[in-house]
């Protein structure tokens, strides 16, 4: 996900909107502009502009025009839908509970403080439950009676709010929030709320509880000494001062989506690092494309004022040693979390898995930003072997989508087509580190910011979370990604050939349009049977249940853009439904929904509550959410405590599998 545009700087939230693919690669509209007839291609080009629509008296009455649609009557979801809307509170289907788990600053370490707000330290914030909860993943405890009721849940903490953090820094005079009060201090409970918790939890008389004073029990932060292995481990491009061997990295950043392995790890991927860097790179930097195409640096944090290997000027080669997926194992609280290179560096969204037919595991993996690509990695070895580093040998591949429906994912390796020293490309090292250019050379397929990526193991089909990209161009529009200023995103299905997720060739289509169906201009393309409460916006993470049913996290939904907030919405991928959104669950104001993730027996779906209280950002009168003046105190509505990001667990009342 993308950190909010009210408290990174205005330098950087311009770089990310722009994307940094400057490469003449084919864009998703140019695809979908061959394989779409005049008539579709039209309803696409005249979404530009379409979003301004959505919350006018003329788009709500069109809205009300349509009325509610009648669910299709053999959903595999079952349960009452909730009104789509706007509030303070979170809302969950009727007969489920949606209860909190776990707070920013709750303890997670045996002996961590309680949580004060107005005197936090580093060491405190070390102990204690970070800021931002993103992905969540759940591994049942060996041995327990039952492994759905007993074991670890980890967590990414991706980015921080300081404005609703600490006191005193938000301004009140209606303009943007200003950071340059921070001090090295605050930088450093920042640094100490980034990373990752591994936290033991039990189920007991119906409710989840986090086991206090477990063994398990584990903070990662931004300083937690960390393995980089793989092709880019050890080579001269990620060695510094500090660290000469070039082998050794201290901490995770940005950490958003991610996987758990079959083999019971836990894969946490870093997305936009490029915030956390500030100062210039020497002049004739080797680095200077492969930074520049990684929006280097956006000096949206103020770290590299008290920590130099942040700053480029004196550390060029740091952000290298970032951008990777991290690998831990969650029952071994010793253990050092691994960077896996060999997975490709750029801005990970997830890292989910699936077992191909000749035992190898495929991870695909998005590149979070407008005109960036959809990737895959294939190990080399089986997921069965018992290889603890399964991940430093594969293929990394990227995605070409045709305009015939066809698709073709080409491998990153060095020597291979355009990857060769006449190109900037030395060695395998080079490939990985620079995976973006790499992936320009091969002509990959410009996407509407690519997110989540889920393998369903019921059908063995894909699903890409493409989010939105409200620059691109009527010109630019291809097969999939089918609309100009596609301000709502899609979700584009694909099929391996051969039902096998190692083969090079795939098939795709797009699965639904988001946005508001009753607004012509939009073109979304949701069911029929889908609600006035059942259509959504930016498709962002998602979860594929144990029925092989798919649940939609969303990004980006508020007042100003859609008049609902974000949520969670589940989708019929399936028969006569297929294309049917249907409304389970809604956050607070100023909020974005994370870390989909259930149990074995899909009993309990956790979710993850991410940067509660921001005001809306592209709603003119709003003004800027602060520490004193948050848009909601959720979850604790006490006026002594600020919005806290929060990990839920959601179960079924009385019992069975959520959302029947």
């Amino acid at each position: 996900m993308t950190a909010s545009n009210q408290n990174r700087s205005q330098a950087a939230e311009a770089a990310e909107d722009r994307g940094s693919n400057g490469s003449a690669n084919p864009t998703f509209g140019d695809v979908v502009a061959a394989r779409f007839d005049r008539r579709d291609l039209l309803r696409g080009l005249l979404g530009v502009g379409a979003i301004a629509a959505v919350v006018t008296p003329r788009a709500l009455a069109a809205r009300e025009a349509v009325g509610p649609a009648s669910p299709a009557s053999d959903s595999r979801f079952p349960f009452a839908e909730i009104e789509a809307g706007s509030d303070a509170h979170h809302h969950v289907a009727a007969g489920h509970d949606a209860e909190i788990l776990i707070r920013w600053g709750d303890p997670v370490l045996p002996g961590a403080p309680a949580f004060d707000p107005r005197n936090q330290s580093a060491a405190a914030q070390a102990q204690q439950f970070g800021y931002n909860n993103d992905f969540v993943g759940y591994f049942p405890m060996p041995g327990a009676a039952d492994p759905a009721a007993h074991g670890l849940l980890v967590v990414n903490h991706e980015y921080t709010n300081e404005e609703l953090m600490f006191p005193g820094l938000g301004r009140q005079d209606g303009k943007a929030v200003d950071f340059q009060g921070m001090t090295r201090a605050l930088v450093d409970i920042e640094m100490a709320a980034h990373g990752g918790s591994v936290l033991e939890i039990r189920r007991r008389d119906g409710r989840w509880t986090v086991v206090p004073d477990s063994k398990y029990a584990r903070r990662i932060t931004a300083t937690t000494p960390m393995a980089l292995t793989g092709p880019a481990a050890g080579t001269d491009r990620v060695r510094t001062g500090a660290d000469p061997s070039g082998r050794s990295v201290l901490g995770m950043i940005n950490n958003c989506a991610g996987g758990t392995t079959p083999w019971g790890t836990w894969l946490t991927c870093e997305e936009n690092i490029n915030y956390y860097f500030s100062g210039a790179l020497p002049k004739d930097s080797p680095e200077a494309a492969n930074h520049k195409r990684f929006n280097l640096p956006a000096n949206a944090y103020a770290w590299g004022r008290f920590h130099p290997r942040f700053d480029l000027g004196r550390e060029p080669n740091e952000p290298n040693r970032f951008g990777w997926v991290v690998e831990i194992d969650p029952f071994d609280p010793t253990s050092v979390p691994k960077k896996r290179t060999a997975l490709g560096r750029f801005k990970h969204e997830g890292a989910a898995g699936i077992v191909a037919k000749a035992g190898q595991y495929v991870i695909y993996q998005g590149d979070d930003e407008r005109f960036d690509y959809v990737y895959k990695f294939v190990t080399l070895g089986r997921a069965d072997s018992g290889d603890r580093d399964l991940l430093d040998s594969g293929t990394l591949h990227v995605a070409r989508f045709d305009a015939d429906g066809r698709g073709t994912w080409m491998p990153l390796v060095f020597g291979q087509g355009p990857l060769t020293p006449e190109n900037g490309f030395a060695s395998q090292a080079d490939v990985v580190i620079g995976a973006r250019l790499a992936a320009d050379r091969l002509g990959a397929t410009k996407m509407d910011r690519p997110e989540d990526v889920e393998a369903n193991p019921k059908t063995g089909k894909v699903y890409v979370m493409l989010t939105n990209n409200g620059k691109r161009k009527a010109d630019q529009v291809d097969a999939a990604n089918p609309r100009a200023d596609n301000r709502f995103g899609h979700i584009v299905e694909l099929t391996p050939d051969d039902g096998d997720h190692a083969a090079t060739g795939f098939t795709w289509e797009i699965l639904v349009r988001c946005g508001d169906p009753s607004i012509a201009q939009v073109g979304a393309t949701f069911s029929s049977a889908t609600t006035t409460n059942g259509w959504f916006g930016m498709p962002d993470n998602c979860a594929v249940d144990g029925l092989g049913r798919l649940w939609v996290a969303t990004d980006g939904n508020a007042p100003s853009r859609t008049g609902r907030n974000d949520g969670i919405w589940a989708v019929e991928t399936d028969g006569p439904g297929r294309g049917t959104g249907k409304h389970f669950f809604r956050v607070p104001h100023g909020a974005e929904m994370c870390g989909p993730y259930f149990t074995p027996d899909d009993t309990t779906f956790f979710v993850a509550v991410q940067h509660p209280g921001e005001a809306d950002e592209e709603d003119p009168k709003a003004v800027p959410a602060t520490f004193e003046a948050p848009a909601t105190r959720w979850p604790d509505f006490d006026p002594a405590m600020p919005p806290r990001p929060a990990v839920l667990t959601i179960t079924r009342r009385g019992g069975g599998r959520v959302g029947t």
